[in-house]
């Protein structure tokens, strides 16, 4: 509890102390009335003031101005005790919902921790601690078990887990070594670090994360922005309505002021739209806060309002439903064992470094002896010709496309790859054999495909620059509906605005990218949603969310924390007007006193309050 929240305590106790005396003693008593009034200014001597101050500023119609009337018009038709009932539970409720608002940031604040205070910089073979923002691109920095990385950069030097929780949502550390990319934020759990920083602390992750959080509520959804519009609509609205009933029905009947203007009281008591004005942004809080413990950036409330309506989801290919990393997916010998076969391809591409030479080596998982091999040629355009020993005797190895093994007259028993790259092998007597490299789908994708339908999400497509009949194949594998291939960023985004036309009423398209060479498309759909953002500057900047790991799972996380959220917020805008409607008429027709309109008032407000904090809370786990 805060400072100014134990003051409020406090003062709430003893005007209800002094509440319960008066009420206790004889309520004409002089007595009595002092401890009332003494009651009254403990609790709410701040909310006149409040009110004045508005008022001179020209913000007449707020919550503080309503009590005021409402409490000031009780005391002079002698309806102390209301009066000062009115006051303390107006004030308990906004004791609760600063208490609310607070569980709320303090929820926002654990993912705003993630900046870092300091950086080991190492110069000139000593270590000092300085400020992150001094710290220049190509510089060195030490990083000990238990800090904070505060940059992004390479690591030079060490090997360690680092812990990403904040950042991904994910709770399983990932291992680092020399070579590997360390991104600001993560926690390094052990081992001693030396890194070369690559971006600035204004560039680094960190950095735009938090901009991202600290700006997202600027972006306001439309409940939102109608419930501010209602409001400053409504509250002007029930003030003449309470002033008619104060004056106009004691004209018409010759007299009986006194209980109409202790109506009116109590109509601007309950008419009060402290409920919708605070409950509903606070939802959306909660909504955005649990999303971000997730893992899950939102730019804004609109886009959690959005994703609560999604209708299409629109993917790219490469780097978003596959991991755009090349793997040995088929090893098809003529001969003999696939390891063998494997064997030779690595001892072919052991001095090359192109991506698939790589992929090869990886997938043999052995150490090559580099003695075995012997003369090696590179052939542009068509593959490697290499001197190998195989079985203590040299010979020439061939591996690499078709056209080299028409080049050397070797007839190919093997069809080519539909998905992925082929690599032939043959040597002097002839064809050995094939190794396929493609690129692979995430492990992740095909549950949420599946559980994207059960969301009710309509329709799924798959954009991709590669060649049409191999998306496809990646598409029917997936159980996509839409597939189209040979598209150019440019074709991506009339595509996308083809399937706009096409999407129901009222609904949502997301387009999910790897946010480096989609932005035009990202920026085009009515979400853009950016997979793998860390590290990733284009994401960050050109995605409405950002999911900050490369899981597509998480779709379906940010989609249920959505429709959660809305559905709180439509919750307490029913019950807020339901109840409050049905108690004004009942105050205007005197079937209700000012004790059911402290009720409409406060009580509603702490419950729908109550109702907003649930949006906080999501769990994977039961999903």
């Amino acid at each position: 509890m805060t400072k100014k929240q134990k003051k409020m305590v406090f003062r709430l106790t003893v005007s209800g102390v002094c509440f319960v005396a008066a009420i206790v003693m004889e309520k004409r008593s002089t007595f009595a009335w002092i401890l009332f009034i003494l009651a009254y200014l403990w609790a709410g001597y701040d909310i006149p003031m409040k009110a004045f101050r508005n008022i001179k500023k020209g913000q007449v119609f707020d919550e503080n101005f309503l009590m005021t009337v409402a409490t000031f018009g009780a005391i002079v038709v002698g309806s102390l005790e209301e009066a000062v009932a009115v006051m303390l539970f107006y004030q308990v409720g906004e004791l609760f919902n600063d208490y609310a608002v607070n569980k709320s940031r303090r929820s926002i604040k654990e993912l705003m921790d993630i900046n870092p205070e300091y950086a080991n910089l190492l110069r000139d073979g000593t270590e000092q601690q300085v400020d992150p923002y001094e710290v220049e691109v190509g510089d060195t920095i030490v990083i000990r078990p238990g800090e904070r990385v505060p940059l992004d950069g390479v690591i030079l030097q060490g090997f360690s887990t680092m812990d990403t929780k904040a950042l991904t949502g994910e709770s399983m550390p990932v291992e680092v070594s020399e070579g590997d990319s360390v991104v600001s934020g993560s926690i390094n759990l052990n081992g001693v670090l030396e890194v070369q920083t690559t971006k600035l602390f204004d560039d680094s992750t960190v950095a735009k994360i938090l901009e991202l959080v600290e700006n997202a509520s600027s972006r306001k959804a439309s409940a939102e922005t109608f419930i501010t519009r209602f409001a400053r609509v409504y509250t002007p609205i029930v003030v003449m309505l309470a002033l008619i009933l104060a004056i106009v029905p004691p004209i018409l009947q010759g007299g009986g002021w006194g209980m109409w203007v202790y109506r009116a009281c109590s109509f601007l008591v309950v008419s009060c739209p402290c409920a919708l004005v605070i409950s509903v942004p606070l939802s959306f809080f909660g909504g955005l806060g649990a999303a971000s413990k997730n893992g899950i950036l939102l730019k804004g409330s609109n886009y959690l309002e959005a994703m609560a309506s999604l209708d299409t989801v629109v993917f790219d290919k490469t780097g978003t439903l596959t991991t755009g990393k090349f793997q040995v997916s088929d090893v098809a010998p003529v001969h003999g064992t696939r390891e063998a076969l494997l064997e030779l391809a690595a001892l072919g591409e052991y001095h090359s470094n192109h991506p698939i030479a790589l992929s090869v080596k990886e997938a043999y998982k052995k150490e090559v002896d580099p003695s075995r091999i012997g003369a090696v040629e590179e052939i542009p355009g068509h593959g490697i010709h290499a001197q190998v020993e195989v079985g203590g005797s040299w010979n020439d190895l061939y591996i690499g496309n078709q056209k080299l093994m028409e080049q050397q007259k070797v007839q190919i028993n093997t069809p080519s790859a539909i998905v992925g790259t082929t690599l032939y092998l043959a040597d002097r007597k002839g064809y050995l054999g094939a190794v396929v490299i493609s690129d692979t789908v995430r492990q992740d994708v095909p549950a949420a495909i599946d559980r994207l339908r059960q969301e009710g999400v309509r329709n799924l497509v798959m954009l991709t620059g590669d060649k049409e009949e191999v998306g496809k194949i990646v598409g029917k594998g997936l159980g996509l509906d839409q597939v189209y291939g040979n598209l150019l960023p440019g074709d991506k985004v009339a595509r996308v605005e083809m399937l706009l036309g096409e999407k129901s009423f009222g609904k949502t398209l997301a387009f999910v990218g790897d946010g480096i060479n989609d932005a035009p498309v990202l920026a085009r759909a009515d979400i853009g949603i950016a997979m793998g953002g860390i590290g990733s500057d284009a994401a960050v900047e050109a995605a409405d969310v950002v999911i900050m790991d490369d899981a597509p799972s998480k779709l379906v996380d940010v989609i249920r924390i959505a429709r959660k959220t809305m559905g709180i917020v439509r919750q307490n805008i029913i019950f807020a007007i339901g109840v409050k409607v049905l108690v004004l008429i009942l105050v205007a027709l005197g079937y209700a006193s000012m004790w059911a309109a402290v009720f409409g008032d406060v009580g509603v407000s702490v419950l729908a309050i109550l109702n907003a904090i649930r949006a906080l809370s999501y769990n994977r786990e039961n999903r």
